[in-house]
C-alpha cells in the first residue's frame, strides 16, 4: 500500500515528474509538409504541459517508418527543428515530454509516403485492413519482407531516432511496441513466419524489440527509455498464439536494463491478465493505461499496482485534465470528426479552466 497521490512527484528512470498523470500517446494527423511538426502542434501539447509527463504521438523512425497521413517524423533536419520548438514550449510551461517511436511496418500505403520509399514487414504477409490516404480508404500495402542482413540498419535507424529525439530537447523516448506495428509484427507469431534468428521460437521473435530497446539505451541511456506494450491486442490484423509465453520472455530480458517505464495498455483479453503477466514478469516502474478515471487510479495507485496512469482521450478536449482531477471538475467531451482533420479545430480550441499555476 502507499499513502502517495495521484498529483505527488515521481521519478521515472531520468525523468522527473511533477504528478503522476500521464498524456498517452494519440494520432492526431497534424504534421507539415516533410512529416514537419507545427505550430499547432507546439501549442497543442504546450496547452497540455500540466501532466506528468506527456508522451507524442507516434513519430515514425525513417521515411519508410511511415504509415498514416499527416504523421511526423524524426528523420531530417527539419523535423528535429520542429520538435525542438515544441519541446521548448512544453519546457517553459514546467513539463516534461517523451516521443513516442513509431515504425508502421506492414501498416502503410506508399500513397502516404515519400517518392523511393517502401513497405517492410518481418514477413510478407499482407494486413487485413485498409488505411485512409488522400485519395480515400485503400488496403494495406504488400510488404517485403526484410533481409536478415538488413536489421541491423533497421535496428541503427531507431537508435539514430533516440539520438535525434535528445537532440530535439526530448526528456526521453518511447518505443510502440504493439498495436499492430513493426515491433508487434515481430512479436506475433501471426504475421511473423521467419525462419531465421528473429523467427519461430518466442525467444527469436521478441529479438527485434529487445535489440532495438537495447540500442536505443546505448543511444540515449537507460534511464531515459521507456517501451509500450498490449500483450494480445488485435489491433491492425496482429494474433499470437501465445501471447503469455512472447511478452512474458520479452519482459523478463528488458527487465535486466534499468529501463525509465514499461507502459501498458491493460484491456480485457481471454487469452491472458495482461496486468498479472506484467506485474510477475517486469521489475521495473509501470505506467498503467486505458479506461482510467481518477477514482480507479487512485484505487490502483493506493494498492502499488502502478507507478503512473496515463490518460489518453481525456486529454483531448481536456487541456488541463490534471486541474480538472484535481479539483473534480467537469469533463469536456471531445469532437470525435476532427481527432484527424488537419486544422485547429478540435485541436487547439477546446477551454481551459481558469487556474492559478504554482
Amino acid at each position: 500500500m502507499t499513502t502517495a497521490t495521484l498529483f505527488d512527484p515521481i521519478r521515472l528512470g531520468d525523468l522527473e515528474l511533477a504528478n503522476r498523470i500521464v498524456m498517452a500517446p494519440m494520432t492526431r494527423s497534424r504534421a507539415g509538409d516533410g512529416d514537419v511538426p507545427t505550430e499547432l502542434m507546439m501549442e497543442y501539447y504546450r496547452q497540455r504541459a500540466g501532466a506528468g509527463l506527456i508522451i507524442t504521438e507516434g513519430t515514425q523512425p525513417s521515411a519508410s517508418g511511415k504509415g498514416y497521413i499527416r504523421t511526423p517524423g524524426i528523420h531530417s533536419e527539419a523535423q528535429i527543428a520542429g520538435w525542438r520548438r515544441v519541446t521548448d514550449a512544453v519546457h517553459a510551461e514546467g513539463g516534461q515530454i517523451v516521443l513516442q517511436i513509431m515504425h508502421c511496418g506492414r501498416v502503410g500505403s506508399l500513397l502516404n509516403k515519400a517518392p523511393g520509399t517502401e513497405t517492410i514487414a518481418p514477413s510478407a504477409i499482407r494486413a487485413k485492413g485498409e488505411i485512409v490516404t488522400d485519395k480515400g480508404m485503400i488496403p494495406f500495402d504488400e510488404p517485403r519482407a526484410i533481409e536478415l542482413s538488413e536489421i541491423p540498419k533497421l535496428i541503427e535507424e531507431f537508435a539514430q531516432a533516440a539520438r535525434n529525439a535528445i537532440a530535439a530537447g526530448f526528456d526521453g523516448v518511447e518505443l510502440h511496441c504493439t498495436s499492430g506495428y513493426l515491433p508487434a509484427q515481430f512479436l506475433s507469431s501471426g504475421s511473423n513466419r521467419r525462419t531465421d534468428d528473429y523467427g519461430g521460437s518466442a525467444a527469436n521473435r521478441i529479438r527485434l524489440a529487445a535489440e532495438t530497446i537495447e540500442a536505443m539505451v546505448a543511444a540515449v541511456g537507460e534511464g531515459r527509455v521507456g517501451f509500450r506494450i498490449c500483450p494480445g491486442n488485435p489491433f491492425n490484423d496482429i494474433w499470437d498464439d501465445n501471447p503469455t509465453e512472447t511478452y512474458g520472455a520479452l519482459l523478463e530480458r528488458l527487465s535486466s536494463l534499468n529501463l525509465a517505464y514499461c507502459h501498458l495498455i491493460d484491456v480485457a483479453n481471454p487469452q491472458l491478465d495482461s496486468l498479472v503477466l506484467v506485474r510477475r514478469k517486469w521489475r521495473g516502474n509501470l505506467i498503467l493505461n486505458e479506461g482510467l478515471t481518477r477514482a480507479l487510479a487512485e484505487q490502483l495507485l493506493a494498492k502499488g499496482v502502478a507507478s503512473a496512469f496515463s490518460f489518453g482521450r481525456p486529454f483531448i478536449a481536456n487541456p488541463d485534465l490534471p486541474f480538472r482531477l484535481k479539483s473534480n471538475a467537469a469533463l469536456a467531451q471531445f469532437d470525435a470528426s476532427t481527432l484527424y482533420t488537419p486544422g485547429p479545430r478540435g485541436y487547439i480550441d477546446y477551454s481551459m479552466i481558469e487556474q492559478t499555476k504554482g
